[in-house]
């Protein structure tokens, strides 16, 4: 299938496609990587009478690190981010969490911030930005706002995007001093979305004990889904920790739905198994 009719717009500034915007409003649709995008105006799932493509604006094309946090531009590809030295040593997770999405050929192309925008529950980057408690910042030509990824992620395919802005970068904060991490994921094949998936953050006191962890779910509910697991395992030896019970709290607080891919008692079931697994592997590695 094809798409329907559309006006195309190429802004050169980020003011430019801000006004554009602006102007459009409701009726327009940004095109960064268009590997979500492209998909659904082909299958006429959406219908938008402007299409904004912002590649052209080569200053949000990004990957920062310090200290304190790792910020991605809009136009960074999920490449950029899974082959960034310094953002994998700042925050592991994300090089961890980014080589499950798709396939290399669609994270060559695809980008971190308008995964998203998106907001799929079955998406890797949403959890790891709900995980770390992080923020994505949205322009328009009324200003700039600031957003926690709590507050961003609404519900299936729905965020906090209003029309007429633009999500210009994404923030995700450096945990902790002594904190582990892991991501695990079960799908049908390498590269589908997955049936269940999770991501682990595991902080150590200095004596290899446990002060606090913690997990964050894909395709268990509507939105990312975060768990904490610190009630299970806080103050136990890291490598005797007892894992399974924060795999049993895990899977208690979850309400994940049944679908053609897998029940829902599968998916609570994935939720155990998977946490658990994750857990003794961060501390472990």
């Amino acid at each position: 299938m094809k798409p329907p009719a559309f006006a195309y717009h190429r802004p050169a500034t980020v003011p430019e496609a801000l006004e554009i915007l602006d102007r459009v409003g409701p009726d327009g649709k940004v095109l960064a990587g268009g590997q979500s995008l492209v998909p659904v105006l082909n299958m006429r799932l959406a219908a938008p009478g402007h299409l904004v493509d912002v590649n052209r604006l080569a200053e949000l094309a990004y990957v920062r690190s310090d200290a304190d946090a790792v910020r991605v531009g809009a136009l960074a590809r999920h490449v950029d981010v899974e082959r960034d030295g310094p953002a994998h040593t700042a925050l592991p997770l994300l090089r961890q969490a980014t080589v499950h999405v798709a396939h290399p050929a669609i994270r060559n192309r695809g980008t971190t911030v308008g995964s998203l925008a998106h907001a799929d529950p079955a998406a890797e980057l949403p959890a790891v930005l709900a995980l770390v408690g992080g923020t994505v910042t949205l322009a328009s030509r009324a200003g700039v706002r600031t957003i926690a990824a709590a507050d961003f992620f609404l519900g299936p395919l729905e965020s906090a995007l209003r029309p007429g802005e633009l999500a210009v970068e994404a923030t995700f904060p450096v945990p902790p001093p002594r904190t582990r991490s892991a991501w695990l994921e079960v799908s049908r094949r390498r590269g589908d979305y997955a049936v269940c998936g999770v991501g682990v953050l595991v902080t150590l006191d200095e004596d290899h004990h446990v002060e606090r962890a913690k997990a964050a779910y894909v395709s268990v509910g509507p939105t990312p889904v975060c768990v904490d697991l610190t009630g299970a395992v806080a103050g136990q030896p890291a490598g005797s920790a007892d894992w399974g019970a924060a795999g049993a709290l895990a899977a208690d607080a979850v309400q994940p739905d049944g679908d053609l891919h897998a029940s829902a008692a599968y998916r609570r079931q994935l939720v155990r198994v998977l946490t658990e697994r994750a857990c003794r592997g961060a501390v472990a590695a």
